[in-house]
């Protein structure tokens, strides 16, 4: 498989820079197989069965872009530039990984501050990032993140139109329970409360597992061998109470429905080659491309994703290659939104 047979010309107009209101008024393509269908996320209760289990992932996105201003002493006195950090990961010791632009400019031991009573010093500079030490932790690092910082929208949509005070809500969903992704899981992103209500009294149950998504998701592949290519790592977990709820709907004959890739990529690694899910902690770095065996997965819930990417390539894999480059066809023929904040699809391999 190489490079190029992900890649498709999506016009600049389709990229959604806004969600629709309400949530759930989003437009959803609805494919199995061989069936296409425009529909509307709403109608979620007359697509799934009774019995099905939608997997949810609850990961709540940091405001994780900074600005701030570098201090440099010299014989000449103080000096102060711009530099705009980007929140990465925690580490085990407490400190952050972090990407930094510009990045060259700064140098070990040199200090970030940010407002509010917020500064870094910069411990390391590993490839590519800067590893940060922040003057505060706990709940007052999170207060004054909160405060000083904003939400880490995607390059697609930062290099179109400036973070504002709506992307706060915007770019969560209304089951974020769990800081520390710093990205969202877009395809939640539909679900409001009456909608999940709605699923509720049909029959639909859902489980909410964590994977907290990282910057690496939106990394393009450099590769053209896709077999090649390293996947990003990011933590996850699978509770004893979800792994039990899932293994018991596949038992009674229901479907696993992920919302979102990052549900599913979780899930697929906390399962077992018997397609029995184990609880799970730890990190992921699955890489799910055309030939992959899904275990445990019957369908999933996603947005439409960019050309070239590791998420085009894992729905070729769910659907099949030949499959998706149909559905990406109709999308764009009928004008649906793609991206973080753009529409949906029902992804349903075989016959509904």
């Amino acid at each position: 498989m190489r490079l190029s047979d992900f890649d498709f010309d999506l016009p600049e107009r389709l990229i959604a820079t806004r969600p629709v209101q309400p949530r759930s008024a989003s437009r959803l393509l609805y494919a199995t197989g061989a069936v296409t269908q425009d529909r509307q996320v709403t109608d979620l209760v007359h697509l799934l069965r009774k019995g099905d289990r939608l997997v949810l992932n609850n990961t709540k996105v940091i405001p994780a872009r900074l600005n701030g201003s570098r201090i440099r002493h010299s014989d000449q006195g103080e000096t102060r530039a711009k530099v705009e950090i980007t929140l990465l990961s925690p580490t085990p010791d407490g400190h952050w990984r972090a990407l930094a632009k510009p990045g060259k400019r700064l140098k070990t031991g040199e200090r970030v501050e940010f407002g509010g009573g917020l500064w870094a010093e910069v411990l390391d500079k590993p490839e590519g990032e800067v590893l940060l030490v922040f003057n505060l932790s706990g709940g007052a690092f999170d207060a004054a993140l909160a405060h000083v910082g904003m939400m880490p929208l995607p390059p697609y949509i930062a290099s179109l139109r400036a973070v504002d005070a709506q992307d706060n809500l915007d770019y969560q969903t209304v089951f974020a329970k769990i800081s520390g992704a710093v990205a969202a899981p877009t395809a939640s992103l539909h679900f409001d409360d009456a909608l999940l209500a709605g699923l509720a009294d049909f029959g639909v149950s859902t489980s909410e597992v964590t994977l907290h998504v990282g910057a690496g998701t939106f990394l393009p592949v450099k590769v053209d061998d896709v077999s090649s290519h390293r996947m990003h790592s990011e933590w996850g977990q699978v509770s004893t109470q979800a792994a039990a709820e899932i293994n018991a709907t596949k038992a009674a004959g229901g479907r696993i429905i992920p919302v979102g890739t990052t549900a599913l990529r979780l899930i697929e690694s906390a399962a077992a080659s018997s397609g029995q899910v184990q609880p799970y902690q730890g990190e992921t770095d699955i890489f799910i491309k055309p030939g992959y065996d899904f275990r445990v997965t019957d369908g999933l819930m996603t947005n439409f994703h960019l050309p070239k990417s590791t998420l085009l390539m894992l729905v070729s894999a769910l659907m099949g290659p030949g499959r998706i480059r149909q559905i990406y066809a109709h999308a764009i023929a009928q004008d649906y939104r793609f991206f973080s904040y753009g529409d949906s699809s029902l992804l349903l391999p075989g016959t509904p």
